[in-house]
């Protein structure tokens, strides 16, 4: 499996406006979490999940997020091939993320928001986080 952008739409009227996410299959989701980045130079990378899969949408500004699938857990390849997403929250979509993939994030905005949803509970299951350097794959533009 691959990553992919399941996209929404939205509809306005002079009563406001709705989006929407009807192709996106909520069935596997357990837990949805945020994290805010205050800073535009702050990069989370790189997290990995041999098990977990995750779902990205970007609620406020906009972030770079990038993904590479491991190829060996204990020791990954450099050369792995990057994928580069860019999401922003006035664009209806959410990047799904199967496990087997690494992740890294960065804010292109200030107090850009980020709502993720996972395929487990907290703590459900047990040594599924697997950190790498933040450059191993890629460098982050400030």
């Amino acid at each position: 499996m691959k990553p992919n952008l399941i996209k929404g739409g939205k509809y306005v009227d002079e009563r406001g406006k709705l989006e929407f996410f009807n192709d996106f299959d909520m069935s596997p989701i357990k837990r949805l979490y945020f994290t805010t980045h205050f800073d535009t130079n702050v990069v989370r990378a790189w997290q990995g999940h041999t098990i977990e899969s995750r779902w990205f949408y970007c609620v406020k500004g906009s972030f770079t997020v990038k993904l590479v699938k491991i190829d060996n857990w204990e020791t990954p390849s450099d050369s792995l091939k990057v994928y580069e997403y860019k999401l922003i929250a006035d664009k209806q979509q959410i990047l799904h993320i199967p496990n087997g993939f690494a992740n890294g994030f960065k804010a292109l905005e200030g107090e850009s928001k980020l709502m993720i949803l996972s395929n487990y509970g907290f703590n459900e299951i047990e040594n599924d986080q697997i950190r790498f350097d933040q450059n191993k794959w890629t460098q982050w533009e400030n």
